[in-house]
């Protein structure tokens, strides 16, 4: 099975008075298993007074044989357009493809209609050419006049080169006028000079001003901003007047040089047409009067001279008394002004000395407050360490005193309990005695002890009995000897000494001599 693959377009083009009308017909093909596609499409269309589009289509898919069918637009649109037609058809069958026809009726041309602005337009152009035509004649007629005045001005040329050459003094006048504009050029170089010189030191002047200025109150800088001011406005003043000197002195010598110019050129010219006709022949048959015009010239200068020499007189006359005026003007308030600068100055010296001694009482204050305050800082220190001593000294003092009454309390206690051991040991030492010489009997010792040096203590009595008891039994005989000591607060010392079998101990406890307790324990050993 062979495949194939073909591309076909065609292009028509009809083209006629009204409107331009293309046609165009495009076919592709695809390969395929007994499939074959194909499409069609023409175009018809046209400019200017309308357009009509034509055009048609078909695709087909599917297996084996497919037939193409068409479908046709017409289309059309009036004025700047155009008109397209699409058409497309889509089907399936077993009949072979068919071929493409076109109608040959659109192919016929179209009847178009005479446009109803052409006649417009036509007169329109009638117009334009009446008004160019008026133009060009008008133009011919300026340039008869033209030649007419250069064929005179040749004439009048002719003459004046066949005439003697008399020497010109104008040059002269010239170079004199131009010698003094020069003097004058380098004497205002010179001021120009002088004035930057001191435009240079002006504003370094000024510029001191305002270095000293701005350390001042409000009030001074007021005042200098007013200062500078008014100095600004009698500068500007003093420009001006000079300026308009300057342009009055230039403009009199100018109106002065252009009437010595319009004499003498006024005399030449009378010395040189004096005895002077020109006949001019045209071929119009006019006539030059060259008297005629000579005079007319002559008058014409005169007229504009005396014009000028009048303006120039009344405008000198009034700019030199605006001048006056304003000299005058701005001569009082120059005084002014120096009068306000020298009151400026005064007040500016007063309030710089009343500156300067308030700067030295600042001074003289601030030294003696860092010296107060000096002084102050070095009591303070001083009282601070004076503190600090004695509260270390105090703490010193203290802990001795409670280390003295430490020791003080151990003392006594010491020593009260020695107190108490010796008084017992004499009251035993002398119950002994007693109790050797008399028999057995109950002896009662008291000992009271009071609070001493500030420490609380609870009087303590201490009481001490012995007895002797003997007995007899029929195992036989037996006897003995007991003792006890006892303190009134409780606690109390006791001494025992057996000598038989028996032992009897008697406890009394008293305070403030009053018994408070009483016990007795019998031990037997």
């Amino acid at each position: 099975m062979s495949s194939s693959r073909s591309k076909t377009t065609t292009s028509y083009s009809v083209r006629s008075s009204a409107a331009p009308r293309n046609f165009s017909s495009f076919s592709y093909s695809t390969p395929g298993a007994g499939v074959t596609r194909k499409s069609v499409s023409m175009n018809y269309s046209s400019s200017g007074s309308g357009g009509r589009g034509f055009g048609a289509g078909s695709i087909g898919g599917g297996g084996g044989y497919i037939s193409s069918s068409s479908v046709y637009g017409l289309g059309s649109a009036m004025g700047m357009g155009g008109g397209m037609g699409m058409g497309g058809g889509m089907g399936m069958a077993q009949a072979p493809i068919t071929a493409v026809t076109v109608n040959k009726s659109l192919l016929a041309p179209l009847n178009l209609e005479i446009d109803p602005t052409i006649q417009a337009v036509r007169t329109q152009e009638k117009e334009q050419i009446k008004s160019l035509n008026n133009r060009f004649a008008s133009f011919i007629d300026k340039v008869r006049f033209l030649e007419q005045q250069n064929k005179m001005l040749e004439t009048k040329y002719s003459l004046l080169q066949g005439q003697t050459t008399t020497r010109s003094n104008i040059d002269a006048m010239f170079e004199a006028y131009i010698a003094n504009l020069r003097r004058q050029l380098d004497s205002l170089g010179n001021d120009k000079m002088k004035l930057e010189a001191d435009l240079h030191n002006m504003q370094g002047l000024v510029e001191d001003f305002k270095n000293k200025y701005e350390d001042e109150i409000n009030k001074r800088t007021e005042c200098e901003n007013d200062f500078v001011l008014i100095k600004k406005d009698v500068d500007e003043a003093y420009m001006n007047k000079v300026e308009l000197e300057a342009k009055l002195e230039s403009l009199t010598d100018e109106i002065n040089f252009l009437r010595s110019i319009y004499e003498e050129e006024l005399r030449e010219l009378q010395s040189q047409i004096k005895d002077t006709s020109v006949i001019v022949e045209m071929d119009n048959s006019r006539r030059l009067d060259m008297d005629a015009i000579v005079a007319e010239v002559r008058a014409q200068y005169e007229d504009i001279a005396n014009r000028t020499r009048n303006e120039a007189e009344t405008w000198y006359k009034t700019k030199y008394e605006e001048m006056q005026t304003s000299a005058s003007r701005y001569g009082d308030d120059l005084r002014a002004t120096r009068t306000e600068i020298a009151d400026l100055n005064r007040m500016i010296q007063r309030l710089t000395a009343e500156i300067d001694a308030v700067k030295g009482q600042r001074g003289n204050m601030e030294a003696q407050i860092a010296e107060a305050e000096e002084r102050g800082e070095m009591a303070v220190k001083d009282a601070k360490a004076r503190i600090k001593d004695l509260e270390e000294a105090l703490q010193r003092a203290k802990q001795d005193m409670a280390r003295q009454i430490r020791e003080y309390q151990d003392l006594m206690n010491v020593k009260l309990a020695l107190d108490i051991e010796i008084a017992t040991y004499r009251k035993l030492l002398e119950g002994e005695e007693d109790r050797l010489a008399s028999g057995i009997k109950a002896i009662n010792i008291s000992q009271q002890s009071t609070s001493y040096s500030g420490f609380p203590m609870e009087s303590m009595k201490s009481s001490y009995s012995s007895g002797y008891s003997s007995g007899f039994s029929s195992g036989g005989y037996g006897g003995g000897y007991s003792g006890g000591f006892s303190s009134g607060s409780g606690s109390g010392y006791s001494s025992t000494t057996q000598s038989k079998k028996n032992v009897v101990i008697k406890m009394i406890e008293t305070r403030d001599g009053k018994v408070v307790s009483e016990s007795s324990e019998v031990i037997e050993d």
